[in-house]
């Protein structure tokens, strides 16, 4: 892998990780396109996820700090840190079980492209039902909530389903405002991506050479300022808009790989 694609990787991941039409969907196509193999590219494409999610971490820093260091005193802290642990639980157990079997087989771009169109038909329907408003920030969320926008994570083991659209939308199906969705989307990430890279970095550390560990800080340095700035995009984006036109991205996106798939166009 030269440097310019580990730029490239770093890019796709941090716009898209927090957007909802899937990092990973997008980072396999990615890998496709610029033709890398091997274990370390795949490697890499789940690992820079941990960069990405250190931003969120600096985003809400003051919140992380003030949580840590009030567990003892505050109820609200307490509970925002079972929330994340109850959210996180579903998708830890299945991919512990099913993870590997998923890489294996549906890690392509077409079965990505199915997966985007599906997400994306799905959160139109969402945006179109009647949405009850009825949790406006996160510390408003219970432990039910947060257990069942887990179980929609889980989901997002199918790549191409977008860990943040499978969460955001169990979050307005729950009765989440659409940016405590997108909020506690962030928050969740932080166990479940963290989780990841640190359990593909060790199985990897007797493997993982000195040129791999230099393209990956590449990606990973940019991958953090580059999701910096799409956090920052989609909270003040769902403020006053709804997540369609991620939907319709998503349909067009998918349908075009399906499309230039079956003509030949690309070698996916």
């Amino acid at each position: 892998m030269s440097w310019i694609d580990a730029i490239i990787l770093g890019l796709v991941e941090g716009i898209t990780e927090f957007l909802p039409i899937s990092s990973t969907g997008h980072l396999i196509l990615t890998k496709s396109l610029l033709r890398l193999e091997g274990d370390a590219a795949d490697r890499q494409l789940i690992v820079i996820q941990g960069a990405a999610i250190l931003a969120v971490c600096w985003e809400y820093r003051q919140r992380l700090w003030h949580t840590a260091v009030s567990l003892g005193s505050e109820a609200k802290s307490r509970m925002f840190v079972l929330n994340l642990f109850v959210a996180f639980l579903p998708l830890a157990i299945l991919g512990l079980l099913l993870g590997d079997r998923i890489e294996a087989v549906l890690f392509a771009p077409i079965p990505v492209a199915i997966a985007l169109i599906v997400g994306g038909v799905l959160i139109l329907w969402a945006e179109r039902r009647t949405h009850v408003e009825r949790i406006s920030t996160v510390d408003a969320m219970g432990p039910i909530d947060a257990f069942k926008i887990g179980l929609f994570q889980a989901v997002a083991l199918i790549p191409g389903t977008s860990r943040s659209a499978a969460t955001i939308l169990g979050g307005l199906l729950t009765g989440l405002s659409r940016r405590t969705a997108a909020e506690f989307s962030f928050f969740i990430a932080i166990p479940t991506l963290l989780a990841a890279t640190a359990y593909k970095l060790w199985g990897a550390r007797d493997t993982m050479s000195m040129a791999e560990s230099e393209t990956l800080l590449v990606s990973s340095a940019i991958a953090f300022v580059s999701a910096l700035v799409s956090i920052r995009f989609l909270l003040k984006f769902v403020s006053n808009h709804s997540f369609a036109v991620f939907a319709w991205y998503r349909i067009v996106f998918g349908g075009l790989i399906l499309l230039t798939w079956q003509m030949g166009w690309v070698q996916w």
